[in-house]
């Protein structure tokens, strides 16, 4: 079935390269280090660089080797989709698709919701009320008028807004060691937090390291996917560790007390560093990181309800694609499906973000190990070191920080019940929406 779907093109339209695509695949995961100050609020310095180092051995490694190994074996559009689809069948495929989308629906309204929160550190009034809201769906907009003009559209902007959302920091670290070796603060305690949470920081660092799957879903878009996604894992996953390390570790040596880290503080430690000029770059900086992001993942998502309806398990409606390749009926729906979140505060849009994710995440493993036993002759360009042992033990680590991420979630709450409840209960719905779909296909 995957063959079928890889003779599909997207006809004359140009394809993304391989740094358009790893700017992409940047902002997928990360975007910049936006979101570490609750990390090192949670768990002071150490913890953090100790979990900044880490996570990326036991999860980003294991990911991007899973995701360069099925992504050159099976470069379609829907990627993770038809991975999990070819290895079990198409009621695990559709469960992998719903469980990323509705992921999606909170992960998405993060971004907006960060932006908002790093503007309000300078323009608190611009962002009081329902301007805020109007900041937010104004991201949404932008977005979706933006991937209408198609993949490498969004790969040229994720280029050079990467570019641009970094320099701030470049001179933050500047200052922050300048100033460490002026007055002495040389990785000085900086202060710890009030009370460790190891919990939740393991879960936001989790949060800031997870997407590495997302650009599989554009392969028809990429240009020589074969050779071009596993060396775009691995210079993304470089560039991501550094640009979270490094700056953490650059206001570690200023002496900046821990305590004083919580979601927007990159705007405090700038102002404090270098002066209201600094603080407004990072905050610009901040909405360009939101606004990358949001439009990467745009880029990624909407390409699943294309590849399921293909499928017949959505209304044809979701197929239609302009010359460029964009599946642009998608693009509005799912935009309008985000837009609709908006209102989810940061640390809850975390916890089912994670729970959700993180059982698709599992089911991509399965899939790496399942397509090895089932089709150990198809054609893999790039394949992970190692026989079938090493594969099983690819996913181990993933799988052991999901698990203790939704036992950390236990205690959230969300419309009464536990996130991890909440979580499970729109899980199970995926299995009536299959049910559903399978319906309209006998009926048609």
């Amino acid at each position: 079935m995957a063959q079928t779907q890889t003779q599909r093109t997207t006809g004359s339209a140009a394809k993304m390269r391989l740094l358009p695509l790893v700017a992409a695949t940047y902002f997928m995961v990360a975007g910049g280090p936006y979101g570490l100050e609750d990390i090192i609020g949670m768990a002071g310095y150490k913890w953090a660089l100790l979990l900044l180092l880490a996570v990326p051995l036991l999860w980003s490694l294991p990911t991007s080797l899973m995701v360069g190994e099925l992504a050159a074996a099976m470069p379609v559009d829907g990627g993770f989709y038809y991975w999990v689809r070819e290895a079990m069948g198409p009621f695990w495929g559709f469960q992998e698709a719903w469980l990323s989308l509705a992921a999606s629906v909170f992960d998405m309204a993060i971004y907006p919701t960060t932006f908002v929160l790093y503007l309000s550190h300078v323009a608190p009034r611009l962002t009081a009320g329902h301007g805020g809201l109007m900041l937010k769906l104004g991201i949404v907009g932008i977005s979706a008028v933006w991937n209408l003009r198609g993949a490498v559209s969004v790969g040229w902007g994720s280029e050079r807004m990467m570019a641009v959302s970094l320099s701030p920091f470049v001179l933050l670290i500047g200052l922050a060691v300048w100033h460490a070796m002026r007055h002495g603060a040389l990785f000085a305690p900086g202060g710890a937090p009030v009370g460790l949470d190891i919990g939740g920081a393991v879960s936001v660092t989790l949060w800031n390291y997870m997407g590495w799957d997302n650009a599989s879903t554009i392969a028809q878009e990429v240009d020589e996917p074969q050779r071009n996604y596993p060396r775009a894992m691995f210079l993304s996953a470089l560039a991501v560790t550094c640009v979270y390390v490094l700056p953490l570790m650059a206001v570690w040596m200023s002496g900046i007390p821990a305590a004083r880290f919580s979601t927007g503080a990159w705007v405090d430690a700038a102002r404090l560093l270098g002066g209201p000029a600094l603080a407004l770059m990072v905050v610009l900086a901040g909405s360009l990181d939101g606004l990358g992001t949001f439009n990467a993942l745009t880029l990624s998502l909407t390409r699943l309800p294309y590849a399921m309806a293909e499928d017949g398990l959505l209304p044809r409606v979701l197929t239609k694609r302009w010359d460029n390749g964009v599946p642009w009926v998608s693009v509005l729906a799912c935009s309008v499906g985000w837009a609709l979140a908006l209102g989810f505060s940061f640390e809850r849009l975390i916890s089912i973000d994670l729970v959700l994710y993180g059982v698709a995440l599992v089911l991509e493993f399965v899939a790496l190990v399942a397509l090895r036993v089932k089709a150990p002759g198809m054609a893999r360009p790039f394949r992970v070191p190692g026989g079938l042992a090493v594969a099983v033990a690819l996913g181990i680590g993933p799988t052991g920080l999901i698990a203790y991420a939704m036992w950390t979630a236990r205690g959230e709450r969300v419309a009464g019940i536990s996130a991890l409840g909440f979580a499970a209960i729109i899980a199970l719905l995926g299995v009536v929406a299959y049910w559903i779909g399978r319906s309209r296909q006998v009926a048609s």
